[in-house]
């Protein structure tokens, strides 16, 4: 029976969803989303704090501020709320409503910036509002999650770890590309250890973070405007680049089949599904996905039919069983 004393101390690492009943390809989905800040970036944020608590970066009257287009802000929020810090979090309209709140229900400070970069997203302008409140304000404390070594090394400890002890016999991991802190933790892992795992990054189609031409991109999540500085293409075996209607597809295919995923994990799967039946047409290798987070923070969009024909018209329904 667990018991703990902060929020951080308890977190899911060993729930997988067999995937083939709900779309019928074999893999396996490892839910990151079971813990109090609802989502895989808790790792991150823990690690990272904790990081630059030790270092002294942060101490008595420290503001924490970081950029974020949700899971990490509430990660971040969910932290500085138990730990008694302030947090500003510096995010964009594509921000899911039901993200900002908990943010703010959390005691977070929420700057919503408007203006997009040149890139057509928000990330360079949310990056240079933060630049500008640090430059201000001495107190101030970012913490970098797009290059800040200590995002990636939460998962080269703890996620990439707990995979390979539930899957010995691994042979394809497919990981989301955002800040690329979960990817790269776990495809420095199984390189290091030459264990012989293709790594499979999935990324947002519009997203810059692989060479990609940006393009207008509505769910949060997955994808940069900017390629963050802790990537590393050598760890990457290959690349997979999902358009946002097929995101959109695979998670209300998935929520059909009862399992209400994020747009993150919708991106993720129909990557992996696309890939599988390409590379192993017949097979079936031993393959996990990792889910970022559930969802019900998308409820508003993702799941709801007037933002979806707001923002993307008519959009048909995968064919059942089918999650892509």
């Amino acid at each position: 029976m667990p018991i703990i004393g902060s929020p951080d101390e308890f977190n899911v690492e060993d729930l997988y969803i067999d995937l083939r009943a709900a779309t019928g390809a074999a893999l396996h989905l490892k839910c990151e989303g079971f813990n109090f800040a609802g989502s895989v970036k808790l790792k991150a944020a823990v690690e990272m704090v904790a990081a630059a608590e030790q270092s002294g970066l942060i101490e008595a009257g420290s503001v924490l501020v970081e950029s974020s287009s949700g899971n990490l802000g509430i990660a971040l929020a969910v932290i500085a709320a138990s730990r008694g810090y302030r947090f500003v979090c510096v995010t964009d309209p594509r921000c899911n409503t039901a993200a900002r709140r908990l943010m703010r229900s959390l005691g977070a400070e929420v700057r919503v910036v408007g203006t997009p970069d040149d890139a057509g997203g928000y990330l360079a302008s949310r990056i240079r509002h933060v630049r500008e409140l640090c430059a201000a304000d001495d107190r101030y404390v970012w913490l970098n999650q797009y290059a800040n070594p200590d995002n990636w090394r939460a998962h080269h400890r703890r996620t990439a770890p707990a995979i390979e002890h539930a899957f010995p016999g691994l042979e394809v991991l497919f990981v989301g590309a955002g800040t690329t802190g979960t990817l790269m933790g776990c495809a420095r892992y199984f390189k290091e250890r030459r264990a012989p795992v293709t790594i499979v990054a999935v990324d947002a189609a519009g997203s810059v973070t692989f060479g990609g031409v940006p393009e207008r991109r509505m769910v949060p999540g997955l994808g940069t405007s900017v390629r963050p500085a802790l990537v590393d293409e050598s760890y990457i075996d290959d690349v997979v680049h999902v358009p946002e209607d097929d995101t959109i597809r695979t998670c209300r295919s998935l929520a059909a089949r009862g399992f209400l995923f994020g747009g993150s994990t919708g991106t993720v799967v129909s990557g992996a599904i696309g890939w599988l039946k390409e590379k192993y047409p017949g097979e079936e290798p031993v393959a996990v996905a990792i889910s970022p987070d559930l969802g019900e923070r998308y409820l508003d969009s993702l799941y709801s039919d007037e933002w979806l024909s707001e923002h993307f018209g008519d959009i048909e329904p995968a064919p059942a069983g089918e999650a892509e």
